[in-house]
C-alpha cells in the first residue's frame, strides 16, 4: 500500500518520530485516546506541538519530510496512509488547508510572511489542522522571520508551522524562532537506499541507479536527474574535465568562463517556460488583446505589476543560476575527494566511479596535501558565493588556486 513517507529515504529514525506525532495529532481531534505502540503516556517521542524544523544536508529530503508530515496530519486515519483524500491532496499539493511557501527569489520577505500567518489564523475547512510548510526557511528576512515569530508564539489553536533549514545555526534560523520549535534532523542517505528507490519508484536499471547515487552523494533529486537525463550527465562530464584543462593561467580564467556560462544557460533553460507562462498570464488577466472600451487604458496602467513580475523572475534566475553552480562545485569537490582518499589510501568507494582512473592520477602527481588544498578550495568557493561575492570572481579565484595547487 502506498504510504505518505515512502519517498522519505534513510531516514528511518526521523519516519518514526512523524508517525507518533500524527497519531498524537490525531489523538488531540479525537479526543483521548491509547498511546501509540510501543510509546508511553507522555513520552516525547509520541508528543505534538505546533511547530517544527527540519534539518540535514542538501538531498536529505528536508520538504520531503514536511509535506510527508502535512499529509500524516490531514489523513483521516492518522497515519499517513497515502491513499485518502487528506493524503492524496496534500501530497499534490491541492489541499486547500496546508500552505507551501517556496521561495523563488534569494529570500522571503515580510509582506508574503504576514499574508500567510494571516490566512494560517483561519479555521481549517477540513476540520483537521491548518498546515504551514516553509522549505527553504533560513531565506527569510529579518522582518519575515520575526512576521513567523509572532505567529509561533501565540499560535492558533488548529496551526502547525513546519519549517525546513540545512541547520539550526542562527545564520540559517534565529535562536528565538528554533526554540520554539521541535527539531527533526535528518542524515544524508547512503547510496544504497537512494539506489533502491530509484529502482523501485523510477525504473531505473540498478547498475544505472547505483552509479547515480554514488556520483550524487546522498542527494536523492540529483540522483534522480543523472539518472534519467543526459542533459545533466553531459553537464556533469564537462565539470569533471575541469582539472584536466587547468593547464595555465588562462585555461584557469577559460574554464571559470565556461563553468559559469554553463550555469547560466542550465538556469535559463529551467526558467524560460514558466517566466514566459507567468507574463502570459498577467497580461491576460490585465486585459491584453482585448478590444472593448478601455481594454487599451488598462494595459498602460499595468507596467507597475509587469514590471514587479520582472523583478521577481530576475531573482528567480539568479537563484536558479546559483544552484546549477552549486551542483557543479559538489561534483567537482567530489573529484578532489576522491583524488584525497586515493592519496591516504583509504578503504572508501569512490564518489565518482567512472573518473577514478583520472582521480588516482591526480593523487599521484599532487599527494594528499594537494588534493586537500584543492578540496579546500573548492569548498571555499562555495562558501563564498554563500556570502553573496559575485559567482564569477569566486570561480575565478578557485581556478586559479586548483591550478596552483
Amino acid at each position: 500500500m502506498p504510504d505518505a513517507f515512502a519517498d522519505l529515504v534513510g531516514q528511518d529514525e526521523a519516519v518514526d518520530t512523524l508517525r507518533r506525532a500524527a497519531v498524537a495529532a490525531n489523538a488531540v481531534l479525537r479526543g483521548p485516546a491509547p498511546s501509540p505502540e510501543g510509546a508511553a503516556p507522555g513520552d516525547p517521542g509520541a508528543g505534538m506541538t505546533h511547530a517544527w524544523i527540519f534539518t540535514g544536508p542538501p538531498g536529505s529530503g528536508r520538504s520531503v519530510a514536511a509535506r510527508a508530515f502535512a499529509a500524516a496530519l490531514q489523513c483521516v486515519h492518522g497515519t499517513g496512509c497515502g491513499t485518502c483524500p487528506g493524503c492524496h491532496t496534500t501530497m499534490a499539493g491541492t489541499h486547500a488547508d496546508v500552505r507551501l511557501v517556496v521561495p523563488e527569489g534569494l529570500s522571503i520577505g515580510v509582506g508574503e510572511m504576514r499574508a500567510l500567518v494571516l490566512r494560517a489564523a483561519s479555521t481549517p475547512s477540513g476540520g483537521r489542522w491548518q498546515v504551514v510548510v516553509i522549505e527553504d526557511a533560513d531565506r527569510l528576512t529579518e522582518a519575515a522571520g520575526n512576521a513567523l515569530l509572532k505567529a509561533v508564539e501565540e499560535p492558533p489553536p488548529r496551526t502547525v508551522f513546519l519549517l525546513c533549514a540545512p541547520s539550526t545555526h542562527p545564520d540559517d534560523i534565529s535562536v528565538t524562532l528554533r526554540s520554539r520549535c521541535r527539531v527533526v534532523p535528518l542524515r544524508q542517505p547512503p547510496p544504497d537506499a537512494v539506489a533502491e528507490v530509484l529502482a523501485r519508484r523510477d525504473g531505473v536499471a540498478p547498475d544505472v541507479a547505483r552509479w547515480a547515487a554514488a556520483a550524487a552523494q546522498g542527494h536523492v533529486g540529483r540522483a534522480r536527474r543523472l539518472a534519467r537525463d543526459p542533459e545533466a550527465r553531459k553537464r556533469r562530464d564537462a565539470v569533471l574535465a575541469v582539472p584536466r584543462r587547468l593547464t595555465g593561467v588562462g585555461a584557469a580564467f577559460d574554464a571559470a568562463s565556461a563553468l559559469i556560462e554553463a550555469a547560466e544557460a542550465e538556469a535559463e533553460a529551467s526558467v524560460a517556460e514558466s517566466d514566459a507562462a507567468e507574463r502570459a498570464a498577467l497580461e491576460t488577466a490585465l486585459g491584453a488583446g482585448g478590444t472593448g472600451r478601455g481594454a487599451a487604458g488598462a494595459m498602460r496602467g499595468a507596467a507597475g505589476q509587469l514590471k514587479d513580475l520582472e523583478r521577481r523572475q530576475k531573482s528567480r534566475a539568479t537563484r536558479a543560476q546559483r544552484d546549477a553552480l552549486d551542483r557543479a562545485l559538489v561534483d567537482l569537490a567530489g573529484f578532489y575527494r576522491d583524488a584525497l582518499t586515493i592519496a591516504l589510501r583509504a578503504p572508501v568507494a569512490p564518489v565518482h566511479t567512472d573518473t577514478a582512473a583520472i582521480a588516482e592520477a591526480g593523487a599521484q602527481r599532487w599527494h594528499a596535501e594537494g588534493a586537500l588544498r584543492r578540496l579546500e578550495a573548492v569548498l571555499e568557493c562555495r562558501a563564498a558565493i554563500e556570502a553573496n561575492v559575485k559567482p564569477r570572481i569566486a570561480v575565478e579565484a578557485m581556478m586559479l588556486a586548483l591550478w596552483k595547487g
